[in-house]
């Protein structure tokens, strides 16, 4: 997986600040509510809510705040008009970034995130730019034994198992990542993170100096409050990203 991956896991671990708590639920909430509003209700067969609906209970989002904004994607509750939106752009080194807004206003949208790049010295692309590099596909980091989850996945439909350290990552298709996820818990194995996400084809490895700069672009994404995730195809070691969270 990208570097950014890794970071976001290290930021979590690490916890967040209470006076961003708010905005971090009202993020997650409005993702459940936008994958529902475009799947359907129902987690078992909508893999993005799915997704949705993990991120949100991980960082104790609230119950009844996560129905209600399902019952807002599904029009049983009035809700705000919420557009989906991916912008790209490279951060500095030449990395690829793909950033996915979920707005009620798109001219603010554009305004922030092209402010971001500019002052972190990176470069909003035109559609297509970057786009490319990308695919959506199910992600899954199990642990466990390599003969069970091998088994476990591929006879669910999963597409690639790759080793990551003493992990594996599942690769599925976005349509197959709710079967292969249950079949990998009814399996007993542990997985430990699971989405739908976006994967970059080719990453490019970074250096400490590197690492820093592309990060500072990338946390400034990630706090505007129409920003939902940010795509890279870096990778950064993990000795590096330890350093950098430390700080």
């Amino acid at each position: 997986m990208a570097g950014h991956s890794k970071w976001a896991n290290i930021k979590h671990r690490k916890g967040r600040q209470d006076a961003a708590r708010g905005n971090l639920f009202a993020k997650l909430c409005r993702a459940v509510e936008a994958a529902a509003r475009q799947g359907g209700g129902d987690p078992n067969g909508n893999a993005v809510l799915a997704t949705a609906i993990d991120k949100a209970r991980s960082a104790s989002v609230p119950k009844d705040n996560i129905e209600r904004a399902i019952k807002r994607g599904t029009g049983e509750l009035v809700g705000e008009r919420l557009d989906t939106m991916f912008y790209e752009g490279y951060a500095p080194g030449g990395v690829a970034l793909l950033v996915q807004v979920l707005t009620d206003n798109r001219n603010r949208a554009a305004s922030d995130v092209r402010s971001a790049f500019t002052r972190n010295g990176g470069n909003l692309g035109e559609p297509g730019s970057v786009s490319y590099l990308f695919d959506q596909k199910g992600y899954l980091l199990v642990d466990g034994d390599e003969d069970d989850i091998l088994l476990a996945a591929l006879e669910s439909g999963a597409e690639d198992v790759r080793t990551s350290g003493s992990q594996f990552e599942v690769i599925t298709a976005p349509e197959d990542f709710t079967t292969v996820r249950s079949a990998l818990g009814e399996a007993d194995l542990d997985v430990q993170s699971a989405e739908v996400t976006q994967l970059p084809s080719t990453t490019i490895v970074l250096d400490a100096p590197k690492a820093s700069r592309v990060l500072r672009l990338v946390d400034a994404l990630d706090d505007l409050n129409d920003v939902q995730e940010v795509y890279g195809n870096f990778d950064i070691p993990d000795n590096i990203l330890e350093s950098l969270a430390s700080r």
